[in-house]
Protein backbone atom coordinates (compact mmCIF):
# COMPACT_ATOMS: atom_id res chain seq x y z
CA UNK A 1 0.00 0.00 0.00
CA UNK A 2 2.88 2.40 0.60
CA UNK A 3 4.02 1.94 -3.00
CA UNK A 4 0.63 3.04 -4.32
CA UNK A 5 0.75 6.20 -2.19
CA UNK A 6 4.21 7.09 -3.45
CA UNK A 7 3.05 6.64 -7.08
CA UNK A 8 0.10 8.96 -6.45
CA UNK A 9 2.30 11.51 -4.76
CA UNK A 10 4.64 11.50 -7.79
CA UNK A 11 1.90 11.80 -10.39
CA UNK A 12 0.17 14.69 -8.61
CA UNK A 13 3.05 17.21 -9.08
CA UNK A 14 3.49 16.06 -12.68
CA UNK A 15 -0.21 16.60 -13.38
CA UNK A 16 -0.12 20.00 -11.68
CA UNK A 17 2.93 20.98 -13.72
CA UNK A 18 1.25 19.88 -16.96
CA UNK A 19 -1.87 21.89 -16.08
CA UNK A 20 0.21 24.97 -15.27
CA UNK A 21 2.19 24.68 -18.52
CA UNK A 22 -0.95 24.36 -20.64
CA UNK A 23 -2.60 27.34 -18.94
CA UNK A 24 0.49 29.49 -19.51
CA UNK A 25 0.57 28.46 -23.16
CA UNK A 26 -2.97 29.76 -23.49
CA UNK A 27 -1.80 33.22 -22.38
CA UNK A 28 0.26 33.52 -25.53
CA UNK A 29 -2.79 33.19 -27.74
CA UNK A 30 -4.60 36.31 -26.54
CA UNK A 31 -6.74 37.99 -29.16
CA UNK A 32 -4.63 40.32 -31.34
CA UNK A 33 -7.13 43.18 -31.18
CA UNK A 34 -7.41 42.92 -27.42
CA UNK A 35 -3.66 43.13 -26.96
CA UNK A 36 -3.39 46.07 -29.39
CA UNK A 37 -6.13 47.92 -27.52
CA UNK A 38 -4.47 47.29 -24.20
CA UNK A 39 -1.22 48.74 -25.54
CA UNK A 40 -3.00 51.99 -26.38
CA UNK A 41 -4.30 52.45 -22.85
CA UNK A 42 -0.98 51.94 -21.04
CA UNK A 43 0.67 55.27 -20.17
CA UNK A 44 4.02 56.11 -21.77
CA UNK A 45 5.87 56.03 -18.44
CA UNK A 46 4.74 52.41 -18.01
CA UNK A 47 5.95 51.33 -21.44
CA UNK A 48 3.00 52.40 -23.60
CA UNK A 49 3.07 54.19 -26.93
CA UNK A 50 4.87 57.55 -27.00
CA UNK A 51 2.84 60.70 -27.68
CA UNK A 52 4.41 61.17 -31.12
CA UNK A 53 3.69 57.63 -32.34
CA UNK A 54 1.87 57.50 -35.70
CA UNK A 55 -1.79 56.44 -35.69
CA UNK A 56 -2.75 52.82 -36.19
CA UNK A 57 -3.48 51.57 -39.73
CA UNK A 58 -7.14 51.34 -40.64
CA UNK A 59 -8.19 54.53 -38.83
CA UNK A 60 -9.15 57.84 -40.46
CA UNK A 61 -6.24 59.51 -38.66
CA UNK A 62 -3.86 57.04 -40.31
CA UNK A 63 -5.16 57.92 -43.78
CA UNK A 64 -4.66 61.64 -43.10
CA UNK A 65 -1.19 60.94 -41.68
CA UNK A 66 -0.17 58.99 -44.79
CA UNK A 67 -1.49 61.74 -47.12
CA UNK A 68 0.53 64.36 -45.23
CA UNK A 69 3.59 62.15 -45.29
CA UNK A 70 3.25 61.67 -49.06
CA UNK A 71 2.79 65.43 -49.55
CA UNK A 72 6.01 66.10 -47.62
CA UNK A 73 7.84 63.44 -49.61
CA UNK A 74 6.92 65.11 -52.90
CA UNK A 75 8.14 68.55 -51.77
CA UNK A 76 11.56 69.71 -52.97
CA UNK A 77 14.27 69.33 -50.30
CA UNK A 78 14.69 73.10 -49.81
CA UNK A 79 10.97 73.61 -49.21
CA UNK A 80 10.85 70.60 -46.90
CA UNK A 81 13.70 72.02 -44.77
CA UNK A 82 11.98 75.42 -44.54
CA UNK A 83 8.74 73.76 -43.44
CA UNK A 84 10.54 71.68 -40.80
CA UNK A 85 12.29 74.77 -39.46
CA UNK A 86 8.97 76.61 -39.27
CA UNK A 87 7.38 73.70 -37.37
CA UNK A 88 10.31 73.51 -34.94
CA UNK A 89 10.06 77.23 -34.29
CA UNK A 90 6.31 77.01 -33.71
CA UNK A 91 6.51 74.08 -31.29
CA UNK A 92 9.64 75.26 -29.51
CA UNK A 93 11.54 71.98 -29.86
CA UNK A 94 15.30 71.76 -29.58
CA UNK A 95 17.64 70.64 -32.32
CA UNK A 96 18.17 66.94 -32.89
CA UNK A 97 21.89 67.24 -32.04
CA UNK A 98 21.25 68.48 -28.50
CA UNK A 99 22.82 66.41 -25.76
CA UNK A 100 20.42 65.18 -23.12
Amino acid sequence: MTQKKSMRSRSLPIAALALLASSLAGCGTVNEKLSAGMGDTIPQWAGGLPADAPPRPGTPQYDAYMKERERKRLLPAADREKEEQAQKGATGTTSAGAVR
